[in-house]
Order: C-alpha cells, then structure tokens, then sequence
C-alpha cells in the first residue's frame, strides 16, 4: 500500500469534519497533518480539492441563511482580487505577507472572543462587502488565504449564524472552484495528485457530513466564537510556518 494514504486519509478525515462544523478551515487542519510528510507541490492541489468538495458536502447548511445579493458582492470582490494578488505575488515577500496576517489574527481574534460585546459594523453597505471580498481575493492570489478577511468581515458584520455561514461558504466555494480551474489548466495537478483525490473525498465524507449535523447545535454566539477561534488559530499556523522556514 502507498504509505501516503493512512497520512493523506487521516488529514482528509480531520479537514473534513472541522470544514463540515465551521463552514471553512479544512487546508488549516489537513496541512497541520500533512505538513510533515507530504510536498507542498502535492499538499496545495489536494488542500485546494478537499476544500471544494467539503464546500459541497455541507452546502444543505446554508440553504436557511442563502441570499444571493448578499453574497455576490463578496464573490465578484473575489473573483476580480485573485488575479490581483497574482500580479502582486513577485512584488511582495511572502514570508513577511504571512507574518502581518499571523499577526492581525493573533492579536484582534483572542480580543474579539474576550471582549463582552462583539462589536458590529452596519454601514459600507454592498460596496464594503465587495472589498472584502476582493481583500480575500488577492490574499489568496498572494498565498491561498482566501478565507480570513470575508470571514472576520461577516463575524463584525453582526448577521446571524446562518447568514455569516452561506456568505462566507459561498465564497469559499467559488473561489476554490476558480483556484482548481486554474491548478487544472496549468497543469498544476500531477497524476499522483489525481490519484489522491480518490483518497481525499471518501475519508473526508462521513466527518463532514456530522460536523455539518453538529453546526446545527450551536448558537449564534457559540458560532461566533468558534470562528474567531479558528481564525485565532490560523493566525497561530501562519506565524509559526513564516518564522520557522
């Protein structure tokens, strides 16, 4: 047997029931298993994949809260920031762009979950929405980090559980999909990559099918703060992947 699969399996696994619970998250927990045994070539194609299909799988959560007006501005920001963030990629260090963003998470998410009151910004309207969506869009151009500026936007935003959750799902989503045409046209996804998929999808679809069931037990608080509490963490990750290469 491939001594990769129990390894590719157990961060799919892992990912999956995370993704399935919080909407988003999958490449921090899959990479943070990964990370020690499989080439980054081979991790981005299948951290990008896994995302995807775990969008997919817990897309039934998001039919209460979906309004496509909400989250288009958020998509169409994304969509037009990725190839932004591509053009920008040569000019910036990443290992710095990686610190700054480790930084903010660390410092602003663990203040957000102390503080008593989550503070909510209501004005920007579409306009705001779209820009940060675009913010995620040339974040992930820069280094794949679609997921944190829409994220903590719609947690200050003050909407509820399931309208934070289809907004930033949605987005996920299509920005993965744009990522994996692109990985699929370059020719970015090997034939070793290929045959992990099949690996990665059917570890992943029982945990995230019940971290999707479990979401449903918690309150719009306790959601909030599992969001920042994620956020937090990958700000953690980030830190310690930029400061130990």
């Amino acid at each position: 047997m491939d001594p990769l699969i129990p390894v590719v399996a157990l961060g799919a696994a892992a990912g999956g029931f995370v993704q399935g619970l919080s909407g988003f998250a999958f490449g921090l927990v899959a990479q943070a298993i990964w990370a020690w045994t499989l080439d980054p070539v081979l991790a981005g194609p299948l951290t990008v994949f896994g995302s995807l299909v775990g969008q997919m799988l817990a897309i039934g959560t998001i039919r209460r809260g979906f309004e496509a007006r909400r989250a288009l501005p958020f998509i169409l920001g994304g969509v037009l920031g990725v190839p932004l963030g591509v053009l920008l990629l040569p000019r910036i260090d990443p290992g710095g762009f990686r610190i700054a963003v480790g930084l903010l998470l660390v410092v602003w998410c663990p203040a957000m979950l102390l503080a008593r009151d989550l503070p909510r910004i209501e004005r920007g309207g579409r306009l705001a929405d779209g820009a940060a969506g675009m913010l995620g869009g040339i974040m992930g151009g820069l280094g794949g980090l679609t997921g944190p500026a829409p994220t903590l936007w719609v947690t200050l935003r003050g909407w509820g559980r399931d309208a934070q959750r289809s907004v930033f799902q949605a987005f996920n989503l299509a920005m993965h999909a744009l990522t994996m045409a692109a990985y699929l046209a370059s020719g970015t996804v090997t034939p070793r990559a290929a045959s992990l998929f099949l690996v990665v999808a059917p570890a992943m679809l029982l945990p995230a099918l019940l971290g999707a069931r479990l979401y449903r037990r918690f309150s719009d608080i306790a959601f909030q703060r599992l969001v920042l509490g994620l956020l937090a963490a990958t700000g953690l990750v980030l830190l310690a992947t930029a400061l130990l290469r």
